[in-house]
């Protein structure tokens, strides 16, 4: 059961990375927000200094896995799930990494990967897809839940390094950021298209796939099928439109009825069920630190 944390709000120093006791803990942690991956990841590509970067400098397409575990790593060290200290490395590791990201995209125009509005706009989409799966899957968050979780995942972003002035000051003001993002910045490009293309298929085996590759493709292909719809159907309309993404009023349809099984199963899900194990493993090594 969600509780209003608008009480229990702590005192945490600037550019705080999560703790055990966090809300980022929870509802970063929570599987089901990545039900919803592949429309977080149309959204951070959109952004066109985001797009460009991926299309000039990642190596995603090489070594797909390899880049997705990368990745995964990533957020657990900096969302704090390896320790304090391990959190304040990750993300000076990662603005480090965005330093040589640059160059000029296909429409001419020059970008920088440590450009505050798109750096900032990468994290944003943190945020939107825990409320959004919150709402969807669960209950939506309580004002002063919100609250909390908003000032948690601004004092991340100033760990990550973007300065105040570019940090919408509290959840309203984050709203109309967020639509005017979408409204107004956000656009189709390469890399959008190139993923919606990849989404259509499941990724390759993993490394050391014991089984021959018919029995991967057996149970990839229908959850894939399934996460790419989820993952359309989490857009805001106005950039379905705009990437030329097919969604029907059946699909409407369907994607709610799944939301609603989703949030039935919410009413009876233990706590514990609701995060994924690398939250959980997390929680057990905090409170034996706590202990000893």
């Amino acid at each position: 059961m969600e509780l209003d944390s608008s009480t229990r709000t702590r005192a945490r120093p600037a550019g705080s990375i999560p703790d055990a006791e966090s809300l980022m803990w929870r509802y970063a942690g929570d599987w089901r927000a990545g039900l919803l991956g592949r429309g977080t990841l149309l959204l951070q590509v959109a952004h066109p200094v985001v797009g460009a970067g991926v299309a000039d400098h990642s190596e995603f397409l090489e070594d797909r896995w390899g880049r997705l575990l990368r990745t995964v790593e990533s957020t657990t060290r900096f969302l704090g799930y390896r320790g304090d200290e391990a959190g304040r490395r990750e993300a000076a590791r990662l603005r480090e990494l965005h330093k040589d990201i640059k160059g000029v995209d296909a429409q001419g125009r020059r970008y920088h990967a440590l450009d505050p509005e798109a750096y900032l706009w990468v994290h944003a989409t943190l945020l939107h897809g825990m409320l959004q799966a919150q709402s969807l899957f669960a209950r939506p968050l309580r004002p002063g839940t919100e609250r909390r979780l908003f000032a948690e995942w601004r004092e991340l972003a100033f760990a990550l390094g973007v300065t105040e002035r570019h940090v919408p000051g509290d959840p309203a003001a984050f709203r109309r950021y967020f639509d005017t993002m979408v409204n107004e910045r956000l656009e189709d490009n390469a890399t959008v298209q190139l993923l919606i293309e990849l989404d259509h298929r499941p990724l390759p085996p993993p490394p050391r796939w014991p089984l021959p590759d018919l029995a991967w493709k057996g149970v990839a292909a229908p959850s894939t099928a399934r996460l790419r719809r989820l993952g359309i159907g989490s857009l805001p309309p106005v950039l379905r439109e705009r990437f030329g993404l097919s969604w029907t009023a059946a699909d409407e349809r369907g994607f709610q009825r799944f939301a609603r099984r989703m949030r039935m199963v919410d009413g009876v899900l233990a706590e514990p069920l609701r995060v994924s194990p690398v939250v959980s493993r997390a929680r057990r090594s905090a409170r034996r630190r706590a202990a000893g």
